[in-house]
């Protein structure tokens, strides 16, 4: 049986000196796709930090697609990062970057080399997100649910086990929350591992899948018709 892509056992959240979460408990299996749901300030970005160790893990153990939190030294934070693809709410291109140099900078931030092998693996991770004709586009000439599509296909440059959304539908209108939602879901489906915090309740309606709430301090699985 393969490991968990996901394990968390007895964590403690903090910002700062002050709890956020207390007593997490979850295991999450590849190919799996969950929403992380709650108020404002309940938790979820603090949550989403921790993941992608933005915020240090001090208590309890945990282990994200093979890398111990608990551990994680800081010059190994980029290597976990490689291997988690992120998608921000407020999309994070560079603004004065083309899409297909966006992509570039994040190839070579990466360690890659061979410029051939760098522009075949853009035109493949835009071909998935059907931006494949925008790539010479800046992102202001891009609407945001383009620049989210443009967002997701980096998140997918490195051929990651995990998927960390973070709100990504949370400046868009519900019908371009729909298409984001498709290219996620569809992502999904082929294998990828997705974890989104959300608190977006018509797309959990529309594309209901595994719900964990953040409330009072904790996170725990919801059944959807009572989110």
């Amino acid at each position: 049986m393969s490991q968990p892509v996901l394990f968390l056992r007895n964590v403690n959240i903090y910002q700062e000196k002050n709890m956020i979460l207390s007593n997490v408990n979850l295991e999450v299996n590849h190919g799996e796709f969950i929403y992380i749901i709650g108020k404002t300030g309940s938790g979820k970005s603090s949550f989403m930090k921790t993941l992608y160790a933005d915020l240090p893990l001090t208590e309890g153990q945990a282990s994200i697609v093979d890398y111990d939190l608990a551990t994680l030294k800081e010059k190994n934070i980029p290597y976990l990062r490689r291997k988690i693809g992120i998608v921000f709410q407020d999309f994070k291109l560079l603004p004065d970057r083309s899409v297909n140099e966006n992509m570039l900078f994040v190839l070579r931030a990466t360690g890659w080399k061979d410029t051939q092998e760098m522009q075949l693996k853009i035109d493949e991770v835009l071909e998935k997100v059907d931006m494949k004709n925008f790539s010479r586009k800046m992102p202001h000439q891009l609407s945001g649910g383009e620049q989210q599509r443009i967002a997701i296909a980096r998140a997918l440059l490195n051929d990651p086990e995990l998927i960390l959304a973070d709100e990504p539908t949370g400046n868009l209108d519900p019908q371009t929350s729909s298409e984001v939602m498709n290219v996620l879901r569809k992502i999904n489906e082929n294998g990828k591992t997705v974890i989104m915090a959300t608190h977006d309740y018509a797309v959990l309606l529309k594309f209901p899948s595994k719900t964990l709430k953040c409330e009072n301090g904790t996170i725990f699985e919801v059944v959807q018709r009572t989110v």
